[in-house]
């Protein structure tokens, strides 16, 4: 008896075990399968748009289709008419892979409970890890336990800015097969609210001169260790000071955390706020959510009280408007933001001047609104803390 041909949705359930090695996904799912025939005579045709013509993995693709496919009874010969995709389709196709990245991410060791704000800047020298550090450390002087990866592999300066320079060591802990990567830990505010700093660093592994030539996947997998591999406890909150631009670090981390949410920094600059821009269409692309803009170097005021817009005006707001957020603040540029990152004591600690309070409405603002600590209800000890925080900030502000 003669076997009848597969039938077109057939084939294409068939298909749907071609895994794309690079994506992660089917070819169906992923939509490189614009079309399937079958004859009379059972020759299949199947079509498929590669994301550029001279795909390596071509090779591999093609044998599973054939396997797949020539198994199945009243097939008699299988062909691939292969196609290139055009700028809108790779578009959609890094799409639906990042989501399905993003729907299987891996667990890791920061507690679900734990809210995980990256900060980023499509650009170096905007002030990306001043403002992680001081946010960090003005959140957890409101008595929260919070986290400080410093993701920027190369350029890390988060050790120095809060003075920790212990190296990181090793742990066996209950639960795990392998030692844990210990946190440095620092106690931030008054010892009645209990807040803490747990930091984890590159800077702690290596002399603070050593240059670190790594490509690539070893970003990556440091980040991934840093993930998987600490021993992070109960956490709060989880600050991660990105490396500037949309690389490796980036999508990799939207892939093993994909409930952070970004907070994109700029200058006032024309020229940064446009560069600022690719950071948070990276975010959008890898389904992260943008929670707001802070504009960094904002203004100068000098002794006399005249204030300078050195590096510009507008580029935050024009920034947040453009994607949508809200601009969170404002912080201008002082002399006590660099001379409390050289000591190692974050000015939104012990400053006095506006860019300290500005940091700590902020983290303010961070708390109640933009990111409300996930465990914050029914706490009631926690809820005491950030009342009496917002008591003495407004104590403060009206000394």
């Amino acid at each position: 008896m003669i076997q009848a041909p597969p039938s077109e949705d057939q084939v294409f359930e068939l298909l749907r075990a071609v895994i794309d090695p690079e994506l992660g996904a089917d070819i169906v799912s992923l939509g490189m399968v614009p079309a399937v025939s079958v004859s009379p005579e059972g020759d299949v045709n199947v079509g498929v748009k590669l994301t550029i013509g001279g795909c390596p993995l071509r090779a591999q693709i093609k044998k599973d289709i054939e396997s797949r496919v020539a198994v199945h009874p009243g097939v008699r010969d299988v062909h691939i008419d292969w196609g290139e995709m055009n700028a809108d389709e790779r578009t959609d196709v890094m799409l639906k892979a990042r989501w399905n990245a993003r729907e299987q991410a891996p667990a890791t060791a920061v507690p679900l409970s734990t809210r995980v704000l990256a900060i980023a800047s499509g650009k170096g020298g905007v002030g990306k890890s001043a403002v992680t550090v001081n946010l960090a450390a003005a959140v957890a002087a409101q008595g929260f336990t919070v986290g400080v990866l410093d993701a920027d592999i190369w350029g890390f300066s988060v050790p120095r800015l809060l003075g920790i320079d212990e190296p990181l060591e090793a742990q066996r802990v209950e639960g795990s097969e392998k030692p844990k990567i210990i946190p440095n830990e620092l106690p931030v505010g008054p010892k009645s609210r209990g807040g803490l700093l747990k930091v984890v660093s590159t800077g702690f592994l290596v002399e603070e001169g050593t240059a670190l030539m790594w490509r690539g996947l070893m970003l990556t997998k440091a980040v991934e260790q840093f993930l998987h591999d600490v021993e992070w406890g109960e956490l709060d909150y989880l600050f991660i000071d990105m490396p500037p631009g949309t690389g490796d670090v980036q999508m990799g981390l939207a892939r093993m955390l994909p409930r952070t949410d970004l907070l994109i920094i700029t200058t006032p600059a024309l020229a940064a706020q446009k560069v600022a821009a690719r950071a948070a269409d990276m975010a959008r692309r890898s389904f992260l959510r943008v929670c707001g803009v802070i504009e960094n170097m904002s203004s100068f005021t000098c002794d006399h009280g005249e204030t300078y817009a050195l590096f510009g005006e507008g580029g935050g707001q024009v920034l947040a408007d453009e994607i949508g957020v809200p601009l969170l603040g404002r912080i201008p540029l002082e002399a006590a933001v660099s001379v409390g990152g050289d000591a190692g004591v974050p000015v939104s600690l012990t400053g006095t001047g506006q860019a300290a309070k500005e940091f700590r409405a902020i983290a303010q603002r961070i708390v109640e609104d933009v990111a409300p600590p996930t465990n914050m209800a029914g706490c009631s000890a926690r809820m005491l803390n950030l009342a009496t925080a917002a008591l003495d900030a407004h104590d403060t502000a009206a000394q």
